[in-house]
């Protein structure tokens, strides 16, 4: 488990989001956000789409971070192509 978890972790400490405010930005309980952060559980491929457009919300940076993190190899290597 765990590279949504990590990348989130990663997006939440730098830009200094709470877990309570994404869960907020996504109206979900804190609860699931803790679970992927603390990587107990991995966020459903649509849950990942939610956690992209309520980082927009909050921080556009933490949403392009999160991304980057997350998918980083696979982004770069399309913009190469």
């Amino acid at each position: 488990m765990g590279r949504a978890g990590k990348a989130l972790r990663q997006v939440l400490e730098v830009h200094n989001i709470s877990q309570n405010q994404l869960a907020v930005a996504m109206d979900i309980g804190r609860s699931s956000i803790n679970r992927w952060v603390n990587e107990n559980r991995d966020p459903s491929a649509e849950a990942v789409i939610e956690i992209i457009e309520a980082l927009e919300k909050i921080n556009s940076a933490a949403a392009r971070d999160f991304l980057l993190l997350y998918l980083g190899r696979f982004i770069l290597n399309d913009n190469q192509t």
